[in-house]
């Protein structure tokens, strides 16, 4: 993960932050589009370590809304029975009767908007839809539990210590999930 915030900071971006070795990374840039900041940290991520990682970008009211509408506020309970599938955008034809035909016991998931929420109270690895959801979707994703939703959001909102805080304001933070393959 120190190797990721050296590549967002050489590429310019500011307050660069990483949680845990979950591919995260939180910055703020005032350039970009979501979709063309994606483009430019995967050329990065690319240029520096020789492959070409899914990113998605997200801004903090992305976020905000993605946990703010969460169908599942039994996860509360259990962290690691909610994953937010971040998608790279709006899934055109979802699929959705497959997904549904996948499901047992007390499976659940919730389309809204970019976000796919997957309920799964017996636990995600044994679930047999997760790694069906792109397919079904048609959209590139990438997926995170409750816990690690919540923490990006808490540290998207947290200023950066005083000593580390860039120079020039900055209009903009942004949140990475960025998916290594």
């Amino acid at each position: 993960m120190k190797d990721l915030a050296a590549i967002f900071e050489r590429g310019g971006f500011s307050s660069v932050r990483t949680y845990i070795q979950s591919g995260n990374v939180v910055f703020e840039s005032a350039r970009g589009s979501a979709r063309t900041l994606a483009t430019e940290i995967g050329a990065l991520i690319l240029e520096k370590s020789g492959f070409q990682p899914h990113v998605i970008v997200l801004s903090v009211a992305q976020l905000a809304a993605a946990v703010g509408g969460n169908p599942f506020p039994q996860a509360d309970a259990d962290h690691k029975s909610l994953h937010l599938f971040f998608l790279s955008g709006r899934p055109a034809r979802p699929d959705l009767d497959s997904l549904e035909r996948l499901k047992v016991g007390r499976e659940a998931f919730e389309l809204r908007g970019a976000v796919f929420y997957l309920y799964t109270p017996h636990g995600f690895p044994q679930c047999a839809l997760h790694d069906k959801v792109e397919r079904y979707l048609g959209v590139d994703a990438t997926a995170r539990n409750w816990r690690t939703t919540n923490q990006l959001l808490a540290m998207s909102r947290t200023p950066m210590p005083s000593g580390k805080r860039p120079q020039k304001p900055v209009r903009a933070r942004r949140i990475v999930p960025v998916r290594i393959e």
